[in-house]
């Protein structure tokens, strides 16, 4: 990911953990929020998931003095600040993309939700209501091309 000097674009996005130690900014496209429901999601949130997503090259932190990051699988791994706990990124470790959790982004984003996927592993104790289509795994959401799931 590239640090503020090596990035002239204009900036789409701004966001940040909760006690400021890992801030950054998206200069590019942003995909639609996709909900995730996954086993892993829901331990490492607390609930389930809404994340939209740009291309790895499009992040650009501005201060990561406390971004960690967790293997959290054999394909993905997801940034968070040490400091304050905040989760903030999803990564797939082959991919060129880096999903974002939409509730660190900063005022207005402009965002909307597109659906919902890996429903199978819902909590019990919500009912997913809102419409939007669901998947019971990865599934096929209308987002736009260049910007996989989640």
């Amino acid at each position: 990911m590239p640090t503020a000097d090596e990035s002239a674009a204009p900036t789409r996005a701004r966001g940040r953990c909760q006690c400021g130690a890992v801030e950054y900014e998206v200069r590019g496209a942003l995909r639609p929020v996709v909900y995730c429901h996954c086993r892993t999601c829901r331990r490492t949130s607390g609930h389930f998931v809404a994340a939209t997503a740009c291309a790895r090259e499009n992040l650009v932190l501005l201060s990561a003095r406390g971004l960690r990051w967790y293997a959290s699988s054999d394909w993905a791994r997801r940034g968070f600040c040490a400091h304050c706990g905040s989760n903030l990124f999803w990564e797939p470790l082959s991919g060129s993309y880096v999903s974002i959790m939409a509730g660190s982004i900063e005022g207005a984003s402009g965002l909307t939700a597109t659906g919902h996927i890996f429903v199978a592993d819902a909590g019990d104790y919500y009912a997913i209501t809102d419409g939007l289509p669901q998947s019971a795994a990865w599934g096929e959401l209308s987002v736009p091309a260049g910007f996989p799931l989640p």
